[in-house]
């Protein structure tokens, strides 16, 4: 009898892209509120991700979906499902 291995789930985040001046990838900021185990104050932080855009369709200030995949470069191991919400167009000075 062959035994297979149970599937993995895979995570997925939402963020905001900050980058995308590279090509087929985007620079993913996910933001994370965590109580202090001594304080009882809740502290937000933040992760930036790799994810790899294929059709580059995600701008700088857009909100998007991420999930987790196999190693594609040195630092990517994340990929984009969906641009959930279009930024702005001119930003802040």
């Amino acid at each position: 009898m062959k035994k297979t291995k149970p599937k993995k789930i895979q995570k997925v985040k939402t963020g905001v892209v900050i980058k995308d001046k590279m090509a087929k990838a985007i620079s993913v900021e996910c933001e994370v509120t965590v109580k202090h185990p001594i304080f009882y104050k809740y502290i937000r932080k933040q992760t930036v991700y790799k994810a790899h855009d294929e059709a580059n369709k995600a701008k700088a200030g857009d909100l998007v979906k991420i999930t987790e995949t196999r190693p594609i470069s040195k630092t990517k191991r994340w990929r984009l499902v969906e641009v959930l919400r279009k930024g702005q167009k001119g930003g802040s000075p």
